[in-house]
Formats: C-alpha cells, structure tokens, sequence
C-alpha cells in the first residue's frame, strides 16, 4: 500500500466528508531536510495560445515552430514554451490555508499545510497557528478549529509564517512549481500575514515574484469557460472524477485533493500537459484578467476579495 509521512499537526473535523486522495508509492525524502528539487531543462518548441474573454485555445504549434493565427491580434497572444517531459509527474509543492475568514487584509491563517509530491513520494507538512484572536463560530464550522483549541495548541504565528515561507521560497528557487487551488487568496493572505508579523514577503525574498503557479480554479475558468455551475473544489473534484479525497477543509485534505485535480486536468485538456509550468503562469495571468473583466456586474454576483482587481495570483 501507499503512505504519507506526515510532520505538524493538523485539524481533523470537516462538514465534508470523502475517502482520503490515493498517494503514489513513496520514497525516502525528507521535505525539510531532502536534496534540492531541481529538473533538468526539457526539450522546448513553441507555440502561440490565444487567451479569448475567458477562454484559452491552443491555436498551433508543432516542434521547433511557431503557430499563428491570422484574425488575431498580436496584443492577444502569449508565446510560451511545450515541454516534452511530463511535468505533472513533478516535483509540485501545494499549499493550502484554513482561516478566521475571507478578508486576506484583516483575518489570519489557522492552519496551513505543504505537500511535497515527487514521482513515487509525498510529503505532508502542516501547522497549527494561535492566531491572536477570535476564530469566528462560522469558520470553526468550516475548518473545526475553535479558538481554544488554537490557543492551547497552536504554534506562534511568526514561527510558523517563517517556516512556510522559507519552505515555499526554497522550493520555487528549485524550479518547483507551486500549486494552489484559488491561489489569489492563499498567496496574499500569507503574503500579508508576514507583514503583520514584521517578516519578508515570498517577493521580497526571492526578489522576484512567485511563478510558476499552478491553480487549478483558473485553469478549469480558462479552458472549460461555458460551463455552468458551481466551481468549488469539491465541485471540481466531482466534475473530473477525483473521487478519492478525504475530508476536505482541512488544510492538508485540500492540498491534496488539489494537487490529485491538477493532474487530472491535464488528463482531461492534454494541452495543459504540453504547456511547461511557467507557460501556463503566464496564461493564467491573462486568462484570470479577462475572466474579472468579462463578468455582468447586473448577472453575476459581486466578486470581492483577493483577485477581484484582475491580478493573480497575488
């Protein structure tokens, strides 16, 4: 059977419930203490996509050439690169936040959790945060953490938000994709989180901005536009038959179910697979733009919160 090594602890009660993700066979590698994660360059070619008012299509492209369509304009397409090696397989660092609530400016992360997934391995980290005041009964009905729980168990925020970011920006300075599922709120809520706490941002680590990032909400918007319902993770995991999950709202449930949706995405629109991670960055950027630009203000509900200005992801 299949495993996971798990470091941290974790809240454990959900309103829904599944069967925990399947998990590849794993190897022996720590996340904190393991090799660096770094892939060889694959073999490239290009193409052009056109990002349409919250479509993406894959105009043309075959190896060592350049695709192009005549009714488009120049403004609206983004050359990217096609990777020959499966990237999906890894290594994908997910992330994931339960809170007190959806304002990234004012609430504060409960939880949190980094999967580390590798050909035949993945690793679980999670953290317990105090989060120095009152965890709203609406959020501990969503995520089951009480404030007292949290104040009795949870970590200090500021060492818990340094070990995230430092893990999160080791990773991208290996190349490592990281994976979020609505990745506008997770990645500026941390981000402002460590400035409450007087600590760097990713950003100001790196000293770039966080890319590749890979989500799986914009990707199923960009390339299933018309589609009609709703587009929770649960709703996405039902829509592509990622069936095994466990009980989602907990942070490290929802990393995973994330990260077992992406690779069924790319099974479902094979053109995700072909385009490299940094590839699809880019077109998310574009594709997330046009989404928020292109809602009916007298037909959609109100689109607040992080991302409703058009960036993404933070």
């Amino acid at each position: 059977g299949s495993r996971v090594r798990r470091e941290g602890t974790t809240a454990t009660s959900s309103k829904e419930n599944a069967r925990r993700p399947r998990l590849p066979r794993p190897i022996s590698i720590s996340l904190l203490t393991g090799p660096a994660y770094r892939r060889a360059e694959p073999a490239t070619c290009t193409t052009t996509v056109w990002v349409g008012a919250g479509r993406v299509t894959l105009v043309a492209g075959t190896s060592g050439g350049t695709g192009r369509d005549e009714h488009r304009d120049a403004s609206e397409t983004a050359r990217c690169t096609m990777t020959t090696t499966p990237w999906t397989a890894g290594p994908l660092l997910g992330l994931d936040t339960e809170t007190t609530g959806v304002d990234v400016d004012v609430d504060r992360i409960v939880t949190a959790a980094l999967v580390l997934r590798e050909p035949g391995s993945t690793h679980v980290r999670t953290w317990l945060l105090d989060p120095g005041v009152e965890i709203p009964a609406e959020a501990t009905a969503i995520h089951g953490v009480t404030t007292a729980h949290a104040t009795a168990h949870g970590a200090a925020p500021a060492t818990a938000l340094e070990e995230i970011a430092t893990l999160v920006v080791d990773a991208q300075r290996d190349g490592v994709p990281l994976v979020a599922y609505n990745a506008a709120f997770d990645l500026s809520l941390l981000d402002a989180e460590l400035v409450r706490h007087g600590l760097p941002t990713l950003a100001a680590r790196l000293g770039r901005p966080v890319r590749p990032v890979l989500d799986p909400l914009v990707l199923d918007r960009a390339w299933d536009p018309d589609r009609e319902g709703k587009r929770r993770l649960v709703d996405l995991c039902a829509r592509y038959e990622v069936l095994d999950v466990g009980p989602l709202h907990t942070a490290d449930a929802d990393v995973l179910a994330t990260l077992d949706l992406l690779d069924a995405l790319v099974r479902a629109f094979p053109d995700l697979g072909v385009l490299g991670p940094d590839a699809l960055h880019d077109l998310q950027v574009v594709a997330h733009r046009r989404w928020v630009d292109a809602r009916d203000p007298e037909r959609d509900q109100p689109y607040v919160g992080a991302g409703a200005d058009g960036r993404w992801p933070s």
